[in-house]
């Protein structure tokens, strides 16, 4: 008889715009070993900035702003934040740090890792 444990619902949080150091691409293929990561760790990973900038314009303020505000819809539902940080907090992420410290996620459902 095999036992399943449930997974834990779990929002990953990784850089994703190109910056001087480090491309689009470069912060997609992490994201990707973020979220193989977290599912080695038996968790349900969710990363909005993988999906919503295929759909809206990550340049445009507003639509900016729409799409990181859906991410964080998802959050409410979350048993747990990862934070990826070895390739630095994105403003994006830290953003989103503080807002799911204002919901009050951070204070027992976070974890600073970093990939292996």
């Amino acid at each position: 008889m095999t036992i399943l444990l449930p997974l834990r619902k779990t929002i990953i949080e990784s850089p994703y715009r190109a910056t001087q150091e480090r491309s689009l691409e470069v912060h997609k293929a992490y994201l990707l070993h973020c979220l193989s990561d977290s599912l080695r760790r038996m968790e349900t990973p969710y990363a909005s900035h993988l999906l919503i900038p295929e759909i809206l314009d990550d340049d445009d303020p507003l639509e900016r702003s729409l799409g990181i505000r859906a991410g964080w819809a998802w959050a409410e539902h979350a048993d747990l934040i990862a934070v990826y940080g070895d390739l630095g907090i994105s403003p994006g992420m830290s953003l989103s740090i503080e807002h799911y410290t204002k919901m009050g996620k951070l204070n027992q459902l976070f974890a600073l890792r970093e990939h292996d």
